[in-house]
C-alpha cells in the first residue's frame, strides 16, 4: 500500500503549448509498473481549454465542478457539469475545458502506452477550436 498525502505533489501551470487560458494541474496519481494508469484534476478558469489531442489508450473526464465544454473532430460542442463522467476512445481527436463563463474541474484519468499518455496536435489545429457562447451553445 502507498498512500499519497493531500498537497505533497506541487501544483503546475497548465503549459502555453498544449492549453489556452489559466489552467491549474493537480496530480493525483501515477500508478507504478506495471500498472499503466495516472490521473491528475485539472482546474480550467472561464474560457481556458486544452489544444486538440488524443490519448492512445483514450481517456475518461470525471467533472466535479462548474461547468465544462468537450467536442470531438467533426462533432458540435457539448456542455458537461458535476458528475458527468466523459469516455474518449483511444485515438479519438478532441478537447475540453470551461465554458466561457463559467470555471470548470474535471478529473481526469488516462493510461500510459509505452510511456505515454497523450498526444498534442498541431498548431493550426490548436487554433481551430472554435469560439463557443456562453454556455457551449
Amino acid at each position: 500500500m502507498d498512500i499519497t498525502r493531500n498537497g505533497s505533489r506541487p501544483s503546475g501551470k497548465g503549459p502555453a503549448d498544449w492549453f489556452t487560458g489559466a489552467v491549474r494541474i493537480d496530480p493525483l496519481f501515477e500508478a507504478p509498473d506495471p500498472a499503466r494508469a495516472r490521473g491528475a484534476n485539472v482546474t480550467f478558469e472561464p474560457g481556458a481549454r486544452t489544444a486538440w489531442h488524443t490519448h492512445p489508450l483514450g481517456q475518461t473526464l470525471i467533472v466535479t465542478f462548474g461547468v465544462g465544454c468537450v467536442q470531438r473532430w467533426g462533432r458540435t460542442v457539448e456542455e458537461i457539469g458535476p458528475g458527468d463522467v466523459v469516455w474518449f476512445p483511444p485515438g479519438e481527436k478532441h478537447w475540453h475545458g470551461a465554458s466561457p463563463a463559467t470555471a470548470m474541474t474535471h478529473i481526469a484519468i488516462q493510461e500510459a502506452l509505452n510511456g505515454k499518455v497523450v498526444d498534442w496536435m498541431e498548431t493550426g489545429e490548436r487554433r481551430a477550436i472554435p469560439q463557443i457562447d456562453s454556455r457551449c451553445e
